[in-house]
């Protein structure tokens, strides 16, 4: 699969590994920086998603999404990400993703707008019966990072998805280029999306650690490798 994703706002907060440990698949562990492991919400465009080297998808390819996402490693010392949940406009790609790749895909209302060059509004509620979580993010975007320190690389270039299927660990890799990132201040936050999922050091009730912003690249999933397990003892 092929995508593009764009104006995506990177937002993170530092939590326990234990606390990370229980959402994880078969044969994956917390990939820790700096000696933390870390919970994303990233809300952003999907734009002219298309499988293989074929062409995007119709408007099915094109929607905005928010993700809730940790960090994951396996025993094969390979880095990605895994969802503990995500949020989208399109039905259709929701009940795909869900059944194709394992990961807990959400219908939502969703809207983004850039009102200047410096700002972004990103709008998300969940479908569904009333108490829906929603998330409602303004953010300033600075300047550019000319040179990324290890922080930036580390929870922006992950080259990879671990999940699970039919109780199987999952590693599926992803490639991009680097991204352009910029320098970007949270101004209003205001979400229920990480509480949703059930980790109990609740973040996104105090400010985050560290927040990035980028225009965004191309990226493309490869084919999925199953996650082998060392032997018990071993």
């Amino acid at each position: 699969m092929s995508q593009f994703w764009a104006d995506i706002a990177f937002l993170h907060w530092r939590v326990d590994p234990e606390a990370v440990a229980p959402f994880l698949p078969t044969g994956a562990r917390p990939d820790l920086h700096d000696g933390s492991a870390w919970v994303g919400l990233l809300p952003f465009r999907m734009r002219r998603a298309g499988v293989g080297a074929g062409p995007a998808v119709p408007w099915l390819g094109t929607f905005w999404e928010t993700n809730v996402r940790v960090y994951s490693t396996d025993e094969q010392g390979r880095p990605g990400v895994t969802f503990l949940s995500l949020e989208a406009q399109r039905l259709a790609v929701v009940l795909g993703a869900r059944v194709a790749f394992g990961v807990p895909y959400f219908w939502a209302q969703m809207s983004g707008e850039k009102t200047s060059r410096a700002t972004m509004h990103y709008r998300t509620r969940r479908r569904g019966w009333r108490g829906s979580p929603t998330s409602h993010l303004d953010l300033r975007v600075g300047r550019p990072i000319l040179q990324p320190d290890a922080t930036q690389v580390f929870l922006s270039a992950r080259f990879g998805l671990h999940t699970q299927v039919a109780g199987r660990g999952v590693w599926v890799p992803n490639t991009h280029r680097p991204w352009p990132l910029r320098r970007a201040q949270v101004t209003d936050l205001r979400d229920e999306l990480v509480a949703a999922t059930g980790l109990p050091d609740l973040p996104a009730q105090r400010p985050p650690d560290h927040v990035m912003f980028s225009a965004g690249v191309r990226t493309q999933f490869g084919m999925p490798v199953l996650i082998r397990s060392s032997p018990p003892g071993r």
